[in-house]
Parts: C-alpha cells; sequence; structure tokens
C-alpha cells in the first residue's frame, strides 16, 4: 500500500494496486457520519476490489472541521484529478475512474457523481470534465435532507440551517448528466431508512440514468462487506453470505458498464 497527501487540508490517500494492470480504478469513501472514518469500510473493501483486478483507492477525507461544506467533494474530486494527473505511473491511461461510499461515504461518493458539472460547489476555475466520475457505487447510502434524513450527516455538512442542508440533498439535485449508478442497502437498515436509497432511485429512472439496485430483507447499518472479516458481533454486525454477494454483483456490474461504455 502507498500513502500520499493530495491538498492543502491533509487528505490522504491509500493507493492499493494490483499484480496486473488495472481494469479501472475505484476511489472508495469510508462511513462515519461526517464525523469520523470507518476502517471497516477502507482497506478491506480496497482489498476485494484489488482482488477483483482493479486499482483501488481509500480517501481519508476532512472530517473535523465545525462545519464541512464543499471540502469532502473537492478533496474526492481532488482525489480523481490526481488518478487521472497520474495515469501513467500506475497503468491508468484511457480508464475509467468509479467512486465507491458507504453511508456518509455513500453520500460524498454520490455528491461527485450527481453534482460534477456544478461550478457552484468547487474551486473557481476547475476543470470540471477532469474529476467526472464514470459510474458511482453507493452502499446503503446517505442521500436526503428530508423528512428520512439522518440528520447529523447534514448537520455536519451545512449546519443546522434546513435550506443550507437541503443543497445536499442528492435526490434534488440528480439530472440527465448524473452518472451510472449500482446501489445496495437493506430493508432492516434503521439509521439510514431505505427511503433514502428509493428516493434517489426515484430520481435516477426519472432521468434515465442507468441504475442497477439491491434491497436485501434484512441487516443492520454499516455492514461494509458483511464477511467474518469486518464482523462487529458487539454492535450485531454479523456476518451474512447473502448480503456478501452485493461485491461479485458489484464487480459484475462494473465489468459490464465498463463494456457498454466502451462501444
Amino acid at each position: 500500500m502507498e500513502k500520499r497527501i493530495i491538498d492543502k487540508n491533509g487528505a490522504c490517500i491509500d493507493i492499493y494496486q494490483p499484480k496486473q494492470a488495472p481494469k479501472a480504478a475505484v476511489v472508495i469513501c469510508p462511513g462515519g457520519g461526517y464525523e469520523n472514518l470507518c476502517e471497516r469500510e477502507a482497506g478491506p473493501v480496497a482489498e476485494q476490489f484489488v482482488a477483483g483486478g482493479y486499482l483501488a483507492v481509500v480517501l481519508w477525507y476532512e472530517v473535523k472541521a465545525p462545519v464541512l461544506k464543499n471540502v469532502p467533494l473537492q478533496q474526492l474530486a481532488g482525489a480523481v484529478c490526481w488518478l487521472r494527473d497520474n495515469a501513467q505511473k500506475y497503468q491508468m491511461e484511457g480508464k475509467h475512474i468509479y467512486t465507491c461510499g458507504f453511508s456518509a461515504g455513500g453520500h460524498l461518493a454520490g455528491s461527485l457523481g450527481v453534482m460534477w458539472n456544478r461550478p457552484e460547489y468547487f474551486e473557481k476555475g476547475e476543470d470540471l470534465q477532469k474529476h467526472r466520475p464514470d459510474g458511482m457505487i453507493l452502499c446503503y447510502p446517505v442521500i436526503s435532507s428530508g423528512v428520512y434524513a439522518h440528520r447529523s450527516s447534514f448537520v455536519r455538512l451545512a449546519g443546522e440551517e434546513r435550506q443550507a442542508q437541503e443543497t445536499y440533498s442528492l435526490e434534488k439535485q440528480v439530472d440527465e448528466s448524473c452518472v451510472p449508478v449500482f446501489l445496495w442497502g437493506t430493508f432492516a437498515d434503521d439509521a439510514v431508512p431505505v427511503e433514502n436509497s428509493l428516493l434517489l432511485l426515484t430520481e435516477l429512472a426519472k432521468h434515465k440514468i442507468p441504475v442497477e439496485y439491491h434491497l436485501f430483507p434484512d441487516g443492520i447499518h454499516g455492514l461494509s462487506l458483511a464477511t467474518e472479516e469486518v464482523q462487529e458481533l458487539e454492535k450485531n454486525r454479523k456476518p451474512d453470505m447473502h448480503i456478501a454477494r452485493w461485491m461479485p454483483l458489484c464487480l459484475e456490474w462494473l465489468d459490464h458498464v465498463m463494456e457498454k461504455i466502451d462501444k
């Protein structure tokens, strides 16, 4: 694993490389409610993407500022740009870059996939096309600032003012420029209600954005890979081989999406 600092605010990335030239790259955003960053949704996930032939990059984004605003989003955009600037070194010339995130990290990964071309969220003069991901993988994501909100995540982003929070409500930002989506969650999630994903799914369908959605009936929030490696028995996060199928399904989706895009 290689570690790099990529911006003036101290965001860093961990780079996991496959033995062969990578098919593409996946930038992983761990969850943690925009208050901390979950290691169970970082390295173990990266290793699974590497095993599937992908360059995996874990982004350790800003979570300490009193109100984060656009900083995490700009750091994720910076990570994608950094990969494109260093494509030759990592055998990534002309290859795709995807974002992947869990819970609040899913909100972050989704924010770039939805709002990559909105100049108001980025530094003035940025090449917006350069940080556009080719697709996004959203795992039990925080989406909506409305009635089903994981409220503390939006407070961390925008403060207490509901109108400011709404600018980060992803279902309200979807349009035809949104990138393809792989989305999964559990019906039993009582931390980030399933309605978050359903609201996003409705808007994706309305704008004809390609999406693959998997809703598992059981399982609490924060399962990560849902394998023994990431279990937290004290928090009732148990291995579940049915839910763990999301990763091989995701790898199949990546191959399918790349094949369609490349035609």
